[in-house]
């Protein structure tokens, strides 16, 4: 079996490669997509081999995929700001270049990585099935996601379209770090009454998913599945012992949400027109993440793709601490 990965380089995708290196070398053969090699995330087995390049090259992804069984796309930009052209190049027409390469030479399973910001809405939501109508997107990045996803839906290719939320982990250089590099300079406040819940998910448990759609039987393909560990966290107790451990002193200033938000929608408008789209310390998006109860139904998962998370929340903190450590401890 050969399978292709692409964003093979980050955080989910060089999770996934050390998992595809333990099988039989002899029986699948692993290509990893991405611009460049990162030696930190760079897995090194004998049936894993890395083709870099381009996705928004037609040429490229077609002979990348060329004879592949199955394509796990993972690329996307996930910043919560850049040029729309940017969102609209990386995660729309990206996505058509798989999905015609995977057409064109008969792959016969594709597993692409979605959003569940999708769902997102400035207000608390728990239980969220994928069934439910979804709203305007909160950002461009949403967007973008929501339209790769009818890409793939549209397409003759069988798949298999998850929506992860919040993975954290080994390896995580966004979620967790953000906010850690927002209290060291200064700039993170209490909001709301800090009783909010949310989705936290395991990247180990993603990457278990993953490999369940890889086997997965006819009736569990053409779906969409939320992937989460289905049981919402306090969050604010969680970055508290996160700060703990971190030596990172307590976090004692507030701003109220309505403060919040108008400051934030400033901040987005400065960097639409007039910082080039960079992202801003603070979103509204970011405020709803931090203040807003965010969590999903995972039955579909559980039923169809036999789906159980194993790994806690607790352990993956622990986990990413544990390397979050060593990785501030090299010299730069």
């Amino acid at each position: 079996m050969k399978i292709v990965v692409t964003g093979a380089t980050g955080f989910l995708g060089s999770r996934l490669l050390e998992q595809l290196a333990s099988k039989d070398a002899n029986a699948m053969e692993v290509i990893g997509i991405g611009r460049t090699l990162k030696p930190q995330s760079t897995v090194e087995a004998s049936n894993i081999k890395y083709q870099l390049g381009d996705l928004e090259e037609q040429a490229f992804v077609h002979d990348a995929i060329s004879g592949a069984e199955v394509v796990v796309h993972a690329a996307a930009l996930s910043a919560q700001m850049a040029p729309l052209g940017a969102f609209e190049r990386s995660n729309v027409k990206v996505t058509e270049h798989v999905v015609q390469a995977c057409e064109a030479h008969g792959v016969k399973r594709l597993i692409f990585i979605s959003s569940p910001s999708v769902y997102f809405q400035m207000k608390d939501q728990l239980s969220i099935s994928e069934s439910d109508p979804l709203p305007s997107p909160i950002n461009v990045y949403s967007k973008t996601k929501r339209e790769a996803e009818c890409v793939v839906r549209a397409s003759d290719v069988p798949h298999v379209i998850f929506r992860p939320r919040a993975l954290i982990g080994r390896g995580d250089t966004v979620i967790l770090p953000r906010i850690i590099r927002a209290h060291s300079a200064g700039r993170l406040r209490r909001m709301g009454l800090e009783q909010n819940r949310v989705d936290l998910t395991p990247v180990s448990n993603v990457v278990d998913a993953i490999l369940l759609a890889i086997q997965a039987p006819g009736e569990a393909l053409n779906q969409t599945y939320n992937i989460s560990n289905g049981q919402p966290e306090l969050l604010w107790p969680l970055l508290d012992k996160v700060f703990l451990e971190l030596g990172l002193e307590d976090v004692t200033r507030r701003i109220p949400i309505p403060v919040a938000i108008v400051v934030a929608r400033l901040m987005e408008w400065h960097a639409k027109w007039l910082n080039g789209r960079k992202e801003p310390v603070l979103t509204v998006y970011g405020i709803g993440t931090l203040t807003k109860d965010f969590g999903m139904d995972i039955s579909k998962a559980r039923a169809l793709l036999g789906y159980e998370p194993k790994q806690t929340v607790e352990e993956a903190i622990g986990e990413f601490l544990n390397w979050y450590k060593t990785q501030s401890a090299c010299p730069r």
